[in-house]
């Protein structure tokens, strides 16, 4: 590729060159790949694996369970990974992994080979969560990041509107092609992305006279952190029980319910743009903490209301959130961190498993609790609310976006 681009010289450019767009659509198909669709995929499979008697419907639960514990793994082993083989090999090497990993699960050999391979999946995707944007960010111009963030995770979007569109489809030639389907799909894009990957990160500009970045023992950091993952705590009840609960609990039927599912899944496919844009103009401290406000009312709004109207607009709300904190959270890290790639990484790291290991608590624990309180939806609702409040506070009192510290 040639090395002339069409950008500004320099840390001030604000235009994409064609090497930033190309990455930016390999970051995209590795998130679409290896977590949308990976992920999201499953959820409307689960039936016609077990109508289809290939497993009954306590292993179906317990394979896709395979998936985010994977995820956990992925989300620990993404930097040691990279480290062993470089970003762009990394990426590579996961993106086939969870190609593979879909061809595999066509032939159903056994509980046990099936699982592996949801796990398989599940790795890719935490370590492609972990590596894709701090792999490509640094070579985005800063003005430019909101908007190149929120395209690669635009992925996780249209992952979600595909498992209630797509895959219906897909199904109706068959459990086998499906999965052979989506195999077929997720090779097209790793070809895609192949020499999309960025190589080194370019050298990190120099911190303003007088100044040293914050440091991963902040105060900021930590909270950060802890205000992911109670995100997770707030998401999951909607992830899990919204088509259930318009179905079932409003006594609105499956069809219904399945609309609300698509509608949840188009406004993911604008989340994470939306949100990165909003950020580019606003600041992703300030554009984070609206996201806690708004997700907080939408799921209060689940609990407190059965009025299809509102549902609908708290439904919106959390579709766009579900895959849009992700590029709010990444680029909140990079303000409290402006200078240093690596740190820049290690943070998103930890981050990315504190989400990884509450959303997979939140899903056990709501369910138990969903059990305990015989099929209670909206003390299920207030949780994940309170949950978002509690990270919404925790925010406000910490104060707004860190400074970088003081040199002595």
């Amino acid at each position: 590729m040639s090395e002339n681009t069409a950008t500004i010289p320099g840390p001030m450019a604000s235009t994409l060159d064609a090497r930033a767009l190309f990455a930016t659509l390999a970051g995209l198909c590795g998130s679409l790949v290896a977590i949308g669709l990976a992920r999201f995929a499953y959820t409307p499979l689960i039936p016609p694996l077990i109508q289809a008697h290939w497993f009954t419907s306590s292993q179906a639960v317990t394979l896709g369970a395979a998936n985010f514990a994977g995820y956990l793994a992925g989300a620990l082993l993404g930097r040691p990974i990279a480290n062993a083989l470089s970003n762009r090999h990394a990426l590579r090497l996961l993106m086939l992994i969870a190609t593979a990993a879909f061809f595999a699960c066509a032939y159903p050999l056994s509980v046990s080979w099936f699982f592996a391979w949801r796990f398989a999946s599940g790795v890719s995707g935490g370590a492609i969560m972990v590596l894709v944007a701090t792999t490509i960010l640094p070579h985005i111009p800063p003005a430019r990041r909101g908007f190149a963030s929120g395209m690669i995770f635009l992925g996780l979007g249209l992952g979600i509107a595909a498992s209630g569109t797509i895959i219906p489809t897909l199904l109706q030639l068959g459990l086998k092609d499906t999965w052979i389907g989506l195999g077929a799909f997720a090779a097209i894009l790793t070809a895609v992305s192949w020499f999309g990957w960025p190589g080194s990160a370019p050298a990190a500009p120099a911190p303003a006279a007088g100044t040293q970045p914050v440091r991963r023992g902040n105060t900021a950091l930590r909270v950060l952190y802890a205000q992911y993952a109670a995100n997770a705590l707030g998401l999951v009840p909607a992830m899990v029980l919204l088509v259930d609960y318009v179905a079932r609990g409003l006594g609105r039927g499956a069809e219904t319910g399945a609309g609300y599912w698509v509608l949840y899944g188009v406004a993911a496919i604008a989340g994470p743009v939306v949100c990165g844009n909003v950020a580019d103009r606003i600041g992703f401290g300030a554009a984070y903490r609206i996201a806690l406000l708004l997700q907080a009312i939408a799921v209060a709004t689940l609990a407190l209301s059965g009025n299809p109207i509102l549902i609908g607009v708290a439904t919106v709300a959390l579709g766009i959130f579900t895959p849009g904190i992700v590029p709010l959270v990444l680029g909140r890290i990079q303000e409290m961190v402006p200078h240093d790639h690596l740190e820049q990484r290690a943070a998103w790291s930890r981050a990315t498993t504190a989400f990884a290991l509450f959303q997979a608590l939140a899903g056990y624990g709501y369910s138990y609790l969903f059990t305990l309180s015989h099929n209670n939806y909206a003390l299920i609702f207030l949780c994940g609310a309170a949950a978002l409040a509690l990270a919404l506070t925790a925010d406000i009192l910490t104060g707004r976006k860190p400074q970088p510290v003081a040199a002595p």
